[in-house]
């Protein structure tokens, strides 16, 4: 696996490495995480252009009209 090398004050990274202990994680796990999310925030957006596309495309249902509920249906548990 690459390692990547950051540079970071002193003082943020101390804050940093106690934050971790607290949370039970390292900071280069949490860092891992965050860098993994950055990178996917494309694909996260094609995937939610897609069910947008596709709740539109079914609001219409079958007769071609528009499904309606009472508030008694959408409340029920």
């Amino acid at each position: 696996m690459p390692n990547l090398t950051i540079t970071v004050d002193e003082d943020t990274l101390r804050r940093a490495r106690i934050r971790a202990i607290e949370r039970q994680e390292s900071v280069n796990s949490y860092l891992a995480e965050v860098l993994r999310r950055y990178a996917d925030v494309g694909s996260q957006a094609q995937v939610f252009a897609e069910l947008a596309e596709i709740a539109g495309s079914l609001e219409a249902g079958r007769s071609g009209h528009r499904r309606t509920w009472t508030r008694d249906q959408l409340h029920r548990v």
